[in-house]
């Protein structure tokens, strides 16, 4: 990857002072899936919008590498979230949706949608201040000087900063189960994901007195369902081919670490055809082909004229794509504290890659499979082929009067109000790594199936009353961690988007508070 046009998630030159003064009827901080959404259900109402966007494009995790939609169950994805998967379908020239597609399909998408005379994008603007009045918003003041009035706000970010600099209640980490009655949260020590096999965790094998390889917890977790500050880890969508005229070969970080990935070679070289001999056949894939084993290589609809692949690559086994336990300080750090984090995990997924695929110490056919494919020379090129937008699985999560939990993913209980619905598996990818035993351990992953699709409380993406009466939340809303990790699918966030506009719109004349909407 051309270090020239590295991806970054803040740089200090892409603050350009400004005094512009910008107003519309409604002002949408984040410019992810859900933020366009809501913005063009806004101006096909014939309402004023502007988004200003942290990142360089439009679409967050839509467009930068996700293109095996976690849908759960397809039929109740409705409204705008839909017709955007109709429209990939049209990108492609088929009838009806295409659940996977490319980064660029999704980009040229999306920028459709945000084509509408009455959005007006702005990008690389970081939030500096909110001020307020009486439970309103007033304004909002970007980094270098732009501010953006309004009568209704959108914080559609995957951190949750607009809400939480307008002083609404939130929390970090993982609930203990007793906060809400809950059974899978908190601390969750399980076989998914999980090493079948001992592998050493000391970085000289055998050796306590070493001391352990990087992210690995000496101590033992906290007893199961105890609550902490952890989050799930973070990792890259990465979208790759096998198509010899696109691919570009991984590349060696200047930063790279061979440490950094003692355990995936220690990983690796363990007798594995137990653990390979319980997963589910991949997608898409020949259970005789060598790579097979690369069990999240999810293909994509899109093939090249002469039938090669394109990806979403997720984290799948014990040791991958997601950096454990090094993601803690992102939802409240500041952005140059993020930038920093970004670059550790780039350095880290990428320096993955390249390891896999050219050590001579990782096992052949592991080697073959990671080698034969690289990064798409027709896809992000603004950011050297690497995907743009960071996988913040979760971050902030706001408190309000209706807080998700397991219990509406159970049936329960459920709202009264519903504005959108969830269907996926509460999936929370591992949070930390610990020794037990002189072995290594991951936990925190849990995958449990909701009883049916269930109602999402329009509570649950306004602040509690007395907070804040002009502001949506329709991504980092408000749910326990378990409960979120079913809820953060890109249709849900679409979805909540469309229920956040159509609630402004019937407000927005009377600048009621969103607190007072009357919901039948």
């Amino acid at each position: 990857m051309q270090t020239s046009n590295k991806p970054h998630y803040f740089q200090a030159s892409w603050i350009e002072p400004t005094d512009l003064s910008l107003e519309a009827d409604v002002v949408i901080y984040g410019g992810t899936a859900a933020g366009v959404i809501a913005a063009k259900a806004l101006a096909e109402r014939g309402l004023s919008v502007i988004i200003l966007n942290p990142a360089l494009v439009l679409g967050g995790m839509t467009t930068s590498g996700l293109g095996w939609t976690d849908f759960g169950r397809k039929g109740v994805i409705g409204g705008m979230s839909r017709q955007f998967y109709n429209d990939l379908g049209k990108y492609y020239g088929l009838e009806g949706t295409a659940w996977t597609f490319e980064p660029k399909a999704a980009q040229a998408v999306i920028d459709s949608y945000a084509a509408h005379p009455l959005i007006s994008v702005y990008h690389k603007q970081f939030l500096q201040k909110v001020e307020t009045d009486s439970e309103r918003i007033v304004s909002i003041h970007m980094l270098g000087g732009l501010q953006a009035k309004a009568a209704y706000f959108m914080d559609c970010t995957y951190e949750g900063d607009l809400y939480a600099k307008a002083g609404v209640s939130y929390t970090v980490g993982r609930e203990a189960n007793s906060v809400y009655g809950e059974t899978i949260n908190g601390v969750q020590v399980r076989p998914k994901h999980q090493f079948s096999h001992p592998v050493d965790p000391y970085v000289v094998e055998g050796d306590p007195s070493s001391g352990v390889l990087p992210w690995i917890n000496e101590a033992e977790p906290d007893p199961e369902g105890s609550g902490d500050h952890k989050i799930q880890a973070y990792n890259f969508r990465v979208c790759m081919t096998d198509d010899p005229d696109l691919k570009v070969d991984w590349v060696k970080p200047e930063s790279f670490r061979e440490i950094d990935h003692e355990l995936a070679r220690r990983w690796f070289n363990t007798d594995t055809d137990e653990y390979n001999a319980h997963l589910p056949n991949p997608k898409n894939r020949n259970l005789d082909d060598p790579d097979s084993i690369l069990r999240k290589f999810d293909v994509m609809d899109a093939r090249t004229p002469n039938g090669y692949l394109k990806t979403d690559t997720n984290n799948h086994g014990p040791v991958s794509t997601d950096f454990i336990g090094a993601n803690y300080a992102w939802p409240e750090a500041s952005y140059a504290q993020r930038e920093v984090i970004f670059q550790e995990h780039v350095d880290y997924i990428m320096g993955h890659f390249w390891f896999m695929a050219n050590d001579p110490s990782i096992p052949e056919v592991y080697r073959k499979g990671y080698a034969r494919f690289g990064l798409p020379k027709d896809e992000f090129p603004e950011t050297g082929h690497w995907p743009h937008q960071l996988y913040v699985r979760e971050a902030r999560r706001m408190v309000s009067d209706y807080v998700l939990t397991e219990k509406d993913t159970q049936h329960i209980r459920q709202p009264e109000d519903p504005v959108a619905m969830g269907s996926y598996a509460m999936d929370s990818h591992n949070c930390q790594r610990f020794v037990k035993d002189g072995c290594v351990y991951n936990e925190g992953d849990v995958q449990l199936l909701p009883k049916a699709p269930y109602g999402i409380s329009y509570r649950s993406i306004t602040p509690a009353k007395g907070e804040c009466e002009n502001l949506f939340v329709p991504v980092c809303l408000s749910a326990s961690h378990i409960a979120f990790g079913s809820i953060r699918m890109e249709p849900v966030f679409m979805a909540l988007g469309e229920s956040a506009a159509i609630a402004t719109d019937m407000l927005i004349d009377q600048k009621d508070a969103v607190q007072s909407i009357d919901y039948p």
